[in-house]
């Protein structure tokens, strides 16, 4: 008789104290006007800003990105991170509260690149992304168009993340846990589904590949590229910045899987091509990436050097 693994569940809520305070405290943030929820999205991100929550690591990360940047401008680069990453944190448990008309309206795509039409058709894809702009947004928009978006996640813990995974599930996104996640990223496009994953967090060095990323290597999930190459599906990468008042959503691809003889090689290869795009669109709107995290804390192996 074999026994099964327990699967890890999406997320460990909080003790009932704090399920209270915070259920509480999201359902005044729901009941509060959008004017209003943005204005307090500024003013916690100037107060995380002003106590240096983490201020010593974005200040680091902005030097190496930006070594020909003056310093006042990083600084005012990092200071606008801090604002873009609560408003975005609000917009994790509110997205669903936007009218359609509104969010239609507020949306600005430039150019698909086919993606829509695979979307539309149900047709399986691999979408590369990243925490830049509002990527709770990007998912929303995605839903409410009617595609039938999984997402590769990290497995959460709290009260408020529990809202945040209440919240995505709501708009019809079906969560897959990062670990071991090939089998049911390839399981999701067969069913003709959109798969997303966030590809711009730090991972364990045995789990990752070392792909260059604002001029240093960072250990990089691979499971994008690992999908692509067993199921030839396209692969591309998409954003949703916020430009003024309007919700820019930025599509690059689709991006072709590299044929070398060598899987390694291969998968290296396209993990590169994707983070290269990321970085790109992140220098376009540095204030509105991640800089807090600790990207580059896993330190390559001392005789790794990229791999072409």
């Amino acid at each position: 008789m074999t026994s099964k693994v327990a699967r890890k569940p999406d997320i460990t809520p909080g003790g009932p104290v704090g399920r209270w305070f915070v259920g509480a405290a999201m359902s005044w943030l729901r009941w509060l006007a959008p004017a209003t929820r943005r204005g307090l999205a500024s003013f916690v991100g100037a107060v995380a800003w002003h106590l240096g929550i983490r201020r010593g690591v974005a200040l680091d990360n902005l030097a190496h990105a930006f070594p020909e940047k003056p310093a006042d401008e990083r600084r005012a680069i990092a200071r606008g991170v801090y604002e873009s990453l609560a408003l975005a944190a609000v917009e994790a448990v509110t997205s669903d509260l936007i009218p359609d008309a509104e969010l239609t309206q507020a949306v600005e795509i430039a150019d698909w690149k086919g993606l829509d039409v695979l979307v539309d058709g149900r047709q399986p894809v691999l979408i590369a992304s990243a925490h830049l702009g509002s990527w709770e947004l990007f998912a929303e928009v995605m839903a409410r168009r009617g595609c039938q978006l999984s997402a590769v996640v990290r497995p959460l813990a709290g009260a408020f993340n529990e809202w945040v995974v209440k919240n995505r599930k709501a708009a019809g996104v079906e969560l897959i846990l990062q670990r071991g996640a090939l089998r049911r990223m390839v399981s999701a496009l067969g069913r003709g589904r959109a798969v997303v994953q966030l590809i711009d967090q730090v991972l364990p060095a045995k789990s990752g590949v070392f792909v260059p990323f604002f001029g240093r290597l960072a250990s990089t999930t691979p499971a994008i590229s690992m999908a692509a190459r067993v199921t030839k599906a396209p692969v591309y990468v998409v954003a949703a910045v916020r430009d003024r008042e309007r919700l820019k959503m930025l599509v690059e691809g689709p991006v072709p899987f590299p044929e070398l003889g060598d899987q390694e090689r291969e998968l290296t290869r396209h993990t590169a091509q994707l983070t290269a795009i990321i970085e790109g669109l992140i220098r376009q709107y540095p204030d509105q990436w991640l800089w807090l995290h600790r990207r580059w804390k896993v330190a390559p192996p001392a005789s790794s050097e990229p791999r072409s």
